[in-house]
């Protein structure tokens, strides 16, 4: 029988992004779909930024808000991965161009706005969602199967 993602919830503030980012990216492993929802500003670039710098990324990730995905492989990382921010997509069609699911293969994908992939996606997916203001965040991860013996936040 097949259950459900397991879901974690907690607070931290804008100091520990890096660390909570670090975590997870070094947990990444090719076939992995991190999906980052949050209004503008709740800190999803901050923690896909950590996640790259701890596969091996030197220097700060610029933001795929207008090249929508920014592609890293090695030597510049340890695993290809994709950063992509699904901002501008305004229409589900638009994603088919993207060949998101090509970066799979080898690699992972990080995946902010995800809520304009409709209703494609991967059910497979570790969804975390940030909400709050000011310094302190909340985080809530929905930790599916494939995540759970390696999941580093409890």
């Amino acid at each position: 029988m097949k259950t459900g993602p397991m879901s974690f919830t907690f607070s931290y503030n804008l100091d520990e992004a890096e660390r909570i980012g670090a975590a997870i990216g070094v947990a990444l492993a090719a076939g992995d779909v991190v999906l980052l929802s949050g209004d503008l500003g709740a800190g999803k670039t901050t923690l896909a930024r950590a996640m790259l710098k701890a596969r091996g990324l030197a220097g700060e990730a610029p933001s795929p808000t207008f090249a929508i995905v920014q592609p890293y492989a090695p030597p510049e990382t340890d695993l290809p991965v994709a950063h992509v921010d699904l901002y501008r997509i305004e229409d589900t069609d638009e994603l088919i161009e993207l060949g998101l699911d090509d970066y799979l293969y080898d690699g992972a994908l990080l995946i902010e706005w995800p809520e304009r992939l409709g209703g494609e996606g991967w059910s497979d997916a570790l969804s975390l969602r940030i909400s709050g203001e000011g310094d302190v965040r909340v985080l809530t991860a929905d930790v599916p199967p494939a995540w759970e013996a390696r999941w580093p936040l409890r």
